[in-house]
């Protein structure tokens, strides 16, 4: 027979296993819903491109030719090809936000929010579907990116672009939840949306190296997320390309930004109801 302590041990054990599993259900059901959403109107994901396959063909090619830029041995095009997935990353994710406060407005966030999903597994399933649209994203730029003669990684590099992809598509989404949670009206979130995502995108090291800046920016870069997903897209989808900060602590940043974003978000949920 077993004994009284043994089977505390257990239904100790069984209880965060059990959390763990129903978070995982959870988060899934969200991932579910948003992909349908995505599959019903997939030309978002489509006119989302523009913008970044401009930067390649046009602010790519004219720079490349100026040689204004110093990239070492490397081509410029080659250089900036892993910054505009990251920018095509940010713009897409940084909008996001947006839903939730779409989704308050037609009454379904509070239907979500009396049920008795984690709000943790809301929040990450949102972000979990936001990566997703950017593996739609990575796809289209390496499409270009071949068609421009473009020097890329493949085999098992390209596992390693689709994991940080996703990381920094969750990030920013995640943060683009909070920042819906705290304006909670479509006009301050799209104001703020658009102040943002230059700032971000021009503060790090996406379209020129971090030695170029003066020191005061070079300090913002390095507290910057994307500065880190760009290093890693860098060092994974291009020949000759190297991180400058490591693999590993690019990859730290990104998920460590992630569990901080994912945390506070789940706190500032459901306060986007009221």
């Amino acid at each position: 027979m077993r004994s009284p302590g043994h089977a505390g041990r257990l239904d100790a054990l069984a209880e965060p296993i059990s959390a763990v599993v129903a978070f995982t259900r959870d988060s899934l059901a969200v991932v579910e819903v948003e992909l349908r959403k995505l599959t019903r109107d997939p030309t978002e994901v489509f006119t989302r491109s523009v913008q970044p396959v401009l930067w390649l063909l046009v602010f790519g090619q004219v720079f490349g030719r100026a040689r204004a830029i110093p990239t070492g041995p490397m081509r410029y095009l080659d250089f900036m090809t892993p910054g505009i997935l990251a920018q095509s990353v940010l713009f897409t994710s940084i909008f996001y936000g947006i839903a939730i406060i779409w989704e308050r407005d037609l009454g379904i966030l509070q239907k979500l929010l009396v049920t008795p999903a984690y709000r943790g597994a809301l929040v990450f399933g949102k972000a979990t579907s936001a990566g997703v649209r950017g593996i739609a994203q990575t796809v289209i730029i390496y499409a270009v990116a071949l068609a421009l003669g473009i020097h890329l990684r493949f085999g098992a590099r390209i596992l390693g672009v689709l994991v940080a992809v996703v990381l920094g598509s969750a990030v920013f989404s995640t943060f683009s939840l909070v920042v819906a949670c705290i304006v909670k009206t479509r006009e301050r979130f799209m104001g703020i949306g658009q102040v943002l995502t230059m700032p971000l995108f021009f503060a790090s090291n996406a379209i020129y190296p971090i030695d170029m800046m003066p020191s005061w920016l070079k300090v913002v870069a390095r507290g910057n997320p994307l500065t880190y997903l760009v290093d890693a897209l860098r060092s994974l989808m291009i020949e000759g390309g190297q991180s400058v900060f490591g693999l590993g602590i690019d990859l730290a940043v990104q998920l460590g930004a992630l569990v901080v974003l994912v945390l506070v978000a789940a706190r500032i949920y459901p306060t986007v109801a009221r």
